[in-house]
C-alpha cells in the first residue's frame, strides 16, 4: 500500500482550541457577509426571460457565450441539441421584449442565421421544488446519519459531531459562494449533496480507526487513541484527496464555464471536508467524552494495579506467620533429642 507520511506521530489534539477559534470566525464571518452582501441565486431560485434560439448551421456554444458577453449581457446558456439554445437572463415578467431584443443584439454578431423560437417568463417555482427537496434530501441524510453512526459506533455524539462538521463543510462552500458572488443555480445544489457525501465518508474512516485501535488497546486514553488512529489515516486522507482535488483541478480550469461553478464547489468543499475530518470531528468528540473515557479506563486500571500491590503485601504477612511455627517445631526436637540422651 503507498504510504506518504508511514511513521507520523502529530498531537492533532493539542491544537483543537486554535481549531474552534478559526471555526468560530468563519461562522461570525459567514453571517456578516450573508447579511450584508447575500447570496448570488441564479434563475432556477429567481425566475426570469428564456429565449429559445435554433441556429440554422452548427454553431460552438463557447461563441454564443462570448457574444452574449461582449455586450455585457449576464446569461445562462444551455443546449438542447440540434443547433437549438437556450438563453435564460434575470428579471421581471415584464422585461421580456427587452431580454429578447438584447439577446437578438448579440446572436446577430455571429453572423449565422437563426431563429426566435420563442421566448417565454420562466417562473422559480420549479427551483422552489428543488430547494425544498434538497432540503428535506439533507435533513433526512443527516437524521440517518447520526443514527448510523450511533448504532455502529454505539455512542450518538459520534454521529453528532459527524453532522456538525458536515453543516461546517456546506456552510464554508456558501460563504464562498457569497465572497465571490458566483451564481447557485441546480448543478450548484448538486455539488453541495457531493460534497455532503464525501465529508461522512473520510469521517466514518476515522471512526473506524479508532474503534479498532480501542479493541487493540482498551487501557489506551481517548486523546491517545484519536491521535494515532489521525496519524494512521493520514497517508489515505492525503492520497485520496489529492485524486479528487487534482480531478477537480482539471475540471476547474479546463471545463469550460458550464462545469466553473460545479468544480470551484467541490473544490472548496473537498478541503473544507478534510480539514473539519481532522480539526472538528474528532476534536469534538474528545471534548464530549474525554473525561468520562479518562475515568473509565483509569479506574479500569487503578484496581489491577492495587491487587498487584496488595499481592505482595499478603505474602509478607504470611511468611512471619510460618516463622514462629517453624520456631515452635524446632525446640521440640531438640528436646526429644535430649531426653534419648539421657536414657
Amino acid at each position: 500500500m503507498m504510504t506518504f507520511f508511514p511513521k507520523t506521530n502529530i498531537d492533532f489534539l493539542k491544537y483543537r482550541k486554535i481549531y474552534f477559534t478559526i471555526s468560530t470566525l468563519i461562522l461570525i464571518f459567514g453571517v456578516i457577509l450573508f447579511a450584508t452582501k447575500g447570496l448570488n441565486m441564479g434563475i432556477d431560485f429567481t425566475g426570469g426571460t428564456m429565449v429559445q434560439v435554433k441556429f440554422e448551421s452548427p454553431v460552438e456554444m463557447s461563441a454564443i457565450r462570448d457574444a452574449l458577453t461582449q455586450t455585457e449581457r449576464e446569461s445562462d446558456l444551455q443546449s438542447y441539441g440540434d443547433n437549438t439554445y437556450a438563453v435564460r437572463e434575470k428579471g421581471a415578467e415584464t422585461d421580456i421584449a427587452e431580454v429578447q431584443a438584447g439577446v437578438e443584439k448579440a446572436l446577430d454578431t455571429l453572423n449565422v442565421p437563426y431563429t426566435i423560437q420563442q421566448a417565454n417568463f420562466v417562473g422559480p417555482a420549479v427551483g422552489q421544488d428543488m430547494t425544498e427537496r434538497a432540503a428535506w434530501a439533507i435533513i433526512l441524510s443527516l437524521v440517518l446519519i447520526i443514527i448510523y453512526v450511533a448504532f455502529r459506533f454505539s455512542n450518538i455524539l459520534w454521529g453528532t459531531s459527524g453532522v456538525i462538521a458536515l453543516f461546517h463543510d456546506l456552510f464554508v462552500m456558501a460563504v464562498a459562494f457569497a465572497l465571490t458572488q458566483r451564481e447557485i443555480d441546480l448543478v450548484v445544489v448538486a455539488a453541495f449533496l457531493t460534497v455532503a457525501g464525501f465529508s461522512i465518508n473520510d469521517t466514518i474512516v476515522i471512526f473506524d480507526r479508532i474503534r479498532e485501535n480501542m479493541r487493540l488497546t482498551p487501557r489506551a486514553s481517548l486523546a491517545e487513541l484519536i491521535n494515532r488512529s489521525i496519524n494512521e489515516t493520514l497517508s489515505r486522507t492525503i492520497i485520496t484527496s489529492l485524486t479528487v482535488v487534482g480531478s477537480l483541478f482539471i475540471l476547474y480550469f479546463f471545463g469550460g464555464e458550464a462545469l466553473n461553478s460545479f468544480a470551484f464547489a467541490m473544490l472548496v468543499g473537498c478541503i473544507c471536508g478534510v480539514y473539519t475530518t481532522i480539526a472538528l470531528t474528532t476534536p469534538l468528540v474528545y471534548v464530549w467524552t474525554h473525561g468520562g473515557e479518562n475515568n473509565a479506563s483509569s479506574s479500569a486500571g487503578k484496581p489491577a494495579r492495587k491487587a498487584e500491590e496488595k499481592k505482595p503485601a499478603a505474602h509478607m504477612q504470611q511468611e512471619p506467620q510460618h516463622a514462629p511455627a517453624a520456631q515452635q517445631h524446632g525446640p521440640k526436637k531438640s528436646v526429644r533429642k535430649s531426653r534419648r540422651n539421657r536414657r
